[in-house]
């Protein structure tokens, strides 16, 4: 029995991630999941968040995905996200401000289709930001 997975993580634009792994985590519409090597076939959707990815070395690799969908077979795992970036790539400034003005819309006077793209704004960049809380968490 092999101890690794195969892991590749697409987006929209690249693939952005193919390579091997020990364990994986990612959220899904259900919960957290944690993957291993000879995993039950699993299909789910998945929310905006992180995915983990621990190397067989024991190097960990965190990526935001912005939703999508997770299959695994029992020696590998294929991310399809319509976006998908390295954590270590995400620009924090930049989300802290669009986090500000999505809470700005939602105290503001708007319709139902505002509110909710507003509301979906603000989770995204919650779940941006909790995946640059976990790459720093891993570094300390």
């Amino acid at each position: 029995m092999t101890k690794q997975l195969h892991l590749d993580i697409v987006s929209a634009e690249k693939v952005l991630y193919s390579g091997e792994a020990s364990m994986i985590y990612a959220t899904t519409e259900l919960g957290d999941v944690g993957i291993a090597p000879g995993h039950t076939q699993l299909l789910a959707a998945l929310k905006p968040g992180d995915i983990r990815a621990v190397l067989v070395d024991g190097a960990e690799h965190v990526f935001y995905i912005s939703g999508g969908f997770l299959e695994v077979q029992p020696y590998t795992v294929t991310v399809l996200s319509d976006t998908a970036v390295r954590a270590e790539d995400l620009d924090e400034e930049a989300i802290l401000i669009a986090k500000q003005a999505a809470t700005d819309k939602l105290h503001g006077r708007v319709d139902a289709v505002e509110y909710a793209k507003a509301l979906a704004e603000l989770a995204e960049t919650a779940a941006q930001l909790q995946a640059i809380a976990k790459l720093r968490g891993r570094r300390h």
